[in-house]
């Protein structure tokens, strides 16, 4: 039998944990590289609603799909992962002047589990909403969405690639990657020291176009500045994730929630140096828009602020898999990397190993902003930001 290949997955969050989880269930021998500690970047800072929400190419529904159902594989398989990942459903509902019944009908067109809901029904249906908070117009309610908490979730897929005999490094800093005659040979860290692979991933967030961009291959970037507010854990339990106007609002393991908002992004301060503040304002301003949609409108108390970039390609589609300019390079950036954390690494995994390319994935090459493609749900060939809402 040939000699598996040796893997170097760089990047510590949930989209390099399940690369170097599902490369060992594979067959491959793994290196993981995390720059700090594992969870400490995007992925700690995401609301991690998981959904196939809203406006969609059929394309990018269809993957995101594949997301949810691979999360309620890993769910049923993991009893105890049921305190940070749930499918209690997630309510949404339209701002002031606008509607959302084009939303459901669309939903409903592909079969997507979404129902509407006047006030009375989500007094009597999701107690832990504030029903006064839902416009006259009603709500959708979509009972197959829910939520995980990716810093739990993460060092169980990491343990599992441990067993399976990969090396895992973790405050490795930033890391090279080498080439050595057209072709990736492994990464080299700053102290000079290398590690000699036959494949590279980079699952490096927010950071994958500057290192990308190292080795001559140039993706679009929108990346934006984001900022989640963990609170302190509630008197009554909150089950149901919101998508509100003015604020989102997610379950935590603890009884606490996690909250964003665009506008709060869009407040968040950026020093000389590059460094990233959400103003006292943003901060009591989200405590209060959630409060004001929450059953009984709780005092809610801060126990965490996460402020730092929010990974989000160019066209806001997913960039994924083989590097074709780079031998022997693959990579993995992304905005949903929540919904997508599991199976964008299942399928990545599964070309390195086999060598054959997934078609789910054809959508999402590299090769699309060089060759004239289009993603599938980007409108134009000419990229501007996308909402991160």
């Amino acid at each position: 039998m040939p000699r598996p290949p040796h893997v170097v997955v760089v990047g510590g969050g949930i989209l390099g944990a399940s690369t170097a989880a599902h490369l060992i269930r594979a067959g491959a021998r793994v290196t993981m590289l995390a720059a700090a500690t594992f969870a400490d970047g995007a992925s700690g800072r995401s609301l991690s609603w998981l959904n196939s929400s809203g406006e969609r190419s059929r394309d990018y529904h269809y993957l995101r799909l594949l997301g949810l159902d691979r999360y309620r594989t890993w769910s049923a398989r993991h009893p105890d992962s049921a305190r940070f990942l749930r499918f209690d459903g997630a309510l949404k509902w339209a701002r002031p002047g606008q509607s959302l019944r084009e939303t459901f009908d669309r939903e409903r067109s592909r079969g997507y589990d979404a129902v509407w809901l006047d006030r009375d029904a989500v007094a009597a249906r999701l107690p832990d909403v504030r029903s006064e908070a839902v416009p006259d117009e009603g709500a959708i309610f979509n009972p197959g969405e829910g939520w995980v908490d990716l810093p739990h979730l993460i060092p169980g897929l990491v343990a599992e690639a441990v067993a399976g005999g990969a090396r895992i490094l973790e405050h490795t800093g930033s890391v090279d990657v080498v080439v050595d005659d057209a072709r990736v040979r492994g990464v080299r860290f700053a102290d000079g020291q290398r590690i000699d692979a036959d494949r590279v991933v980079l699952a490096t967030g927010a950071g994958a176009p500057a290192q990308l961009a190292a080795l001559g291959v140039a993706v679009p970037d929108a990346t934006v500045p984001a900022c989640i507010v963990v609170t302190e854990p509630l008197p009554a339990p909150v089950r149901t994730v919101l998508n509100t106007p003015r604020v989102a609002v997610r379950p935590m393991p603890d009884g606490g929630v996690s909250l964003d908002a665009g506008w709060a992004e869009r407040s968040i301060v950026v020093g000389a140096d590059g460094t990233l503040t959400a103003p006292a304002e943003t901060i009591d301003g989200l405590l209060a828009e959630a409060a004001e949609v929450l059953a009984g409108q709780p005092s809610l108390t801060v126990r965490r602020i996460g402020v730092g970039p929010k990974p989000i390609p160019g066209d806001g589609e997913p960039v994924v898999g083989a590097v074709d300019a780079v031998p022997g390079l693959s990579v993995l950036f992304t905005h949903s990397g929540a919904t997508l954390g599991l199976i964008l690494g299942e399928l990545v995994a599964e070309e390195l190993v086999t060598g054959n390319p997934s078609p789910v994935l054809t959508p999402y090459r590299i090769e699309r902003f060089s060759t004239g493609i289009v993603a599938a749900g980007a409108d134009s060939a000419a990229w501007t930001p996308v909402s991160t809402r």
